[in-house]
């Protein structure tokens, strides 16, 4: 793995490098050529994916399973830039889109997506093993997405097909529970990113009112859609909208649900845990559980980067970055790492 270094102007700011992906993303970025695929969840919903396929011929047959952050899809400019990279370098790539993420795309269902519900990506896992049963699989999550891979990971009432051979997390905070205390408080200007990313979840409940907030569905759940409107941070949204229409007696039980650091123990692949100790969103505290964790697990391997902000991780000169950053580089070369182990039974990082 090379060592990272940021922009010598800017890139040294963990608020600037998270400020430039959210409203920048990628320079230059690259739109992948694939197909969308529907499925049909039991509970009414549609869950859409993008199949890309690899531009180069590798040895092995190698299907990158990724899973977005908070409302990003297929369709959001670090996925594109990363899945391009992986193709390049001979891998498949599937991108779950969240439900109600995209514009073209109707919910069909009472719900959309949440930081603990990994259903939706075990449905897309499990289609492409049936799809590709001589692929191996690694699980790719950014930020909200490394939250629900690491979950489905641990979860020990989901069977997981043989086919996944591990996964990697980028920039997720691990504990909803303590991470909501932190992002309500206006040091490091959390509660601004908080705002921003719930008035994103807003949008998404918002546009599909008409299924999500029907007389029907607010009688059944006690939804008031007044308050779901003026909920100012994710705990009110939550209270508002989530933990209502999930059947949970309190936010805090839903966060803790939630929360990938309460299925660490039954993780049984290999899994690489990617974080930036100038994020703003994942103050410091909440990584020292994963720091732990890693250093008792053979199979797990914790990086931690002095910069990068919260899913930055630019390169370049002075001023302007490279499209493809640090981050994106190094996931397509720690994909062939996990494959190499599976092979060969070694450890991570050997």
């Amino acid at each position: 793995m090379q060592h990272y270094i940021p922009p010598r102007l800017w890139g040294f700011s963990g608020h600037v490098q998270t400020v430039l992906h959210s409203i920048v993303g990628r320079v230059r970025c690259p739109w992948p050529l694939g197909e969308r695929v529907y499925l049909s969840l039991p509970d009414g919903s549609t869950l859409t994916y993008d199949l890309y396929q690899p531009l180069k011929e590798q040895e092995d047959d190698v299907t990158v399973a990724i899973c977005p952050g908070i409302a990003n899809s297929s369709e959001s400019v670090y996925i594109r830039t990363f899945v391009h990279l992986a193709q390049c370098n001979g891998y498949r790539c599937a991108v779950m889109n969240h439900i109600g993420a995209l514009r073209t795309v109707q919910v069909t269902s009472t719900r959309i997506f949440t930081y603990g519900h990994t259903e939706d990506f075990a449905a897309m896992v499990e289609h492409l093993h049936q799809k590709y049963q001589l692929s191996r699989m690694v699980a790719v999550g950014f930020s909200l997405g490394g939250n629900l891979v690491t979950k489905y990971m641990g979860e020990m009432q989901k069977a997981k097909p043989s086919s996944v051979i591990g996964g990697i997390s980028i920039c997720q905070g691990y504990n909803a529970v303590e991470g909501t205390k932190w992002l309500l408080n206006w040091q490091n200007f959390r509660r601004f990113y908080l705002y921003i990313m719930t008035e994103n979840v807003k949008s998404i409940i918002l546009r599909h009112r008409h299924v999500l907030l029907s007389d029907e569905v607010k009688a059944r759940h006690n939804l008031n859609e007044r308050d779901i409107i003026a909920a100012a941070t994710l705990p009110e949204l939550d209270e508002a909208y989530t933990r209502r229409v999930y059947n949970f007696p309190s936010t805090q039980e839903l966060y803790k649900w939630s929360s990938s650091l309460f299925y660490f123990d039954n993780i049984e692949k290999p899994m690489i845990f990617i974080n930036a100790k100038d994020d703003p969103l994942v103050p410091l505290d909440l990584l020292l559980p994963i720091k732990e964790y890693a250093t008792t697990r053979q199979k797990s391997a914790y990086v931690e980067v002095a910069h990068g902000g919260h899913l930055g991780f630019y390169e370049g000169g002075f001023l302007y970055p490279n499209p493809v950053t640090w981050l994106d580089r190094t996931l397509v070369a720690m994909v062939g790492s996990l494959v190499m182990m599976h092979a060969g039974g070694s450890k991570v990082g050997a």
